[in-house]
């Protein structure tokens, strides 16, 4: 994205990867819920989400161990103009499909108009800024894009590809487990039963395995998934030995519960991954489409009212830190107190209607650590006042008389979120507000979410080191009220827009650092979220057979680590 790529031409594996990995053995995951289609690529239906990953390849492909750098895959090779308002692509003649058919141009611009038109939400914006898309060579793609938006030549890159015959005559967009899109990834569908459990093999005809980008990876022969009705039982199943690695996200937990006598015998072992990543943004979001969240200081009051340091010792022993913004943990994240330099001169025009804090500094409510929180809930009753909010009989009402009342929308397998809600809802009480949890299986969930069916739920963004266009997938006023979309707190902020567009089209790094700040301020004083704990290091729990490399990614245990560079190996 800026600067060059960290790998020289002839890069002989990524630097994350192990090239002398045996091959063989298998892994076993646990999910939680089930799956009622094998077709990740639609917005109908549910599908295992690791199974895109897995079975399906793009043009080119990410290295992890750097913010935004990708590599040819199916592509050879790779031509850009300086401005980046096209982008060229040479397919590889050697590059396959799972059936062995080769992959055509035919299939390219085919992919991509289906996905654009007709595919998952994820994948319609690219599209929408395409100008043209043509085939320029008997395996050369030229795309053309609309739009000064300097990213799009990467993002262009990262489409998966699949085969046109496949689909001739058929729904593309009808969800089931009877047509199973044919990928060019190195994993097959060996077995599976709906909803229960799903086994993928390594297909010895890869047409890959011999690219330097994949030496090293795609070392196990099976992977299997067991789907379980909640996180509970798949933890005991771990215990049981009936999943071979398991990623744990509480660290109170990591250290009081994983000492079973497998652990104790040293047949499973405890890895913790460090990482350089943003922390993304974790918490309980506001659905800003509904009163009284349409309101910034409800949503402050509700911020002060979560005593974050008493539930965090509560759930986690206090051993995880906050989410300060949505790019903590890294050099993107916004600088306390008033905005200077670059990023001022970014928000100024938008100082008229910024939320408090954007320009001046916002930083997150602290308790006292107490279970009262006395003074934040003082300042929270006088922001509902302000709001036109009282107390009578013991409950907040509105001017009309209205007690407030609201539903946290919660997964059926919820965990320590559960508890989180349950301590948020006793400080709630005091403020003589009503909070009632309603849990839902996760189909429903996915429904309600779509349909932005909820007053609060449950939220997680995972964020890069290289934010981009997925950014207005979150946050982008368009998709403020669009069925489906992932702008699931309903902001529509212009101010937000315009960070995006300077992010996109920065040319130099500074800037692009400058535009991310600003963007993150606009988030934090939105007070769209109550951010809960980072997961600053990963955990994984796992047999003593499975391995990885000494050498970690910068973005630490993510998709592209693993299963995708670790081996088995037998004593």
């Amino acid at each position: 994205m800026y600067g060059e790529p960290a790998l020289p031409p002839d890069f002989v594996s990524l630097p994350y990867a192990n090239p002398d990995a045996p091959k063989g053995g298998r892994i076993v995951f646990g999910n939680t819920g089930g799956f009622d289609s094998l077709n990740p690529f639609i917005q109908k239906g549910t599908p295992p989400w690791q199974w895109r990953f897995w079975g399906y390849e793009s043009l080119m492909g990410r290295s992890w161990d750097e913010p935004f750098t990708l590599y040819g895959l199916l592509a050879e090779s790779v031509d850009t103009a300086p401005d980046r308002s096209w982008v060229e692509f040479t397919l590889r003649p050697e590059a396959r499909f799972a059936d062995g058919s080769p992959v055509t141009v035919e299939d390219v611009i085919w992919s991509y108009e289906i996905l654009g038109t007709r595919g998952h939400l994820r994948y319609r914006g690219l599209w929408a800024q395409i100008e043209s898309i043509e085939q320029t060579g008997p395996r050369g793609i030229r795309i053309s894009f609309s739009g000064d938006n300097r990213e799009l030549a990467l993002i262009a890159g990262m489409r998966p590809i699949l085969k046109k015959a496949q689909w001739q005559g058929k729904d593309f967009t009808a969800s089931g487990l009877d047509d199973i899109p044919i990928g060019t990834g190195p994993y097959l569908v060996a077995d599976f039963e709906a909803g229960r459990h799903l086994t993928l093999r390594r297909n010895p005809d890869y047409w890959g395995r011999d690219l330097a980008f994949r030496r090293g990876t795609n070392n196990l022969d099976e992977i299997r998934i067991e789907f379980y009705g909640d996180q509970n039982v798949l933890f005991e199943a771990f215990k049981a030995g009936e999943l071979t690695a398991i990623r744990e996200f509480n660290a109170e937990k990591w250290q009081t519960q994983y000492d079973f006598p497998a652990v104790q015998r040293g047949d499973v072992v405890k890895s913790e991954i460090p990482h350089r990543r943003p922390s993304g943004m974790t918490g309980l979001v506001m659905n800003t489409r509904r009163a009284p969240f349409d309101d910034w200081r409800v949503r402050e009051a509700m911020l002060l009212a979560f005593n974050f340091e008493y539930v965090n010792d509560t759930v986690t022993g206090g051993v995880q830190p906050r989410i300060a913004s949505y790019f903590s943990n890294s050099e993107l994240a916004m600088r306390p107190g008033p905005a200077t330099g670059l990023v001022r001169d970014l928000l100024e025009p938008f100082a008229d209607r910024l939320p408090p804090g954007a320009l001046e500094g916002y930083a997150l409510p602290r308790g006292d650590g107490t279970a009262r929180n006395r003074a934040n809930l003082r300042r929270a009753m006088d922001l509902l006042n302000q709001a036109g909010w009282s107390v009578s009989g013991g409950v907040l009402r509105d001017a009309r008389g209205r007690p407030f009342t609201f539903e946290v929308l919660l997964r059926q397998n919820s965990g320590e979120m559960q508890t989180a809600v349950e301590l948020y809802a006793r400080a709630l009480e005091r403020l003589g507000i009503a909070m009632h949890a309603v849990k839902v299986d996760d189909a429903q969930y996915a429904a309600r979410e779509a349909g932005f069916d909820f007053d609060m739920t449950t939220f997680r963004r995972d964020l890069s080191l290289s934010p981009g266009n997925e950014q207005r997938l979150y946050w982008g006023g368009d998709g403020a009220d669009v069925t489906g979309s992932r702008n699931v707190m309903g902001m529509n902020e212009p101010a937000a827009d315009a960070m995006i567009d300077a992010m996109l089209s920065a040319t130099g790094h500074d800037e692009f650092i400058a535009a991310v700040r600003a963007l993150d301020r606009v988030l934090m004083a939105g007070r769209y979220v109550i951010p809960i704990w980072q997961y600053d290091v990963g955990r994984i729990a796992h047999v003593r057979q499975l391995h990885y490399p000494d050498r970690l990614p910068v973005y630490g245990d993510r998709i592209g680590f693993l299963p995708d560079v670790w081996w088995y190996a037998r004593e």
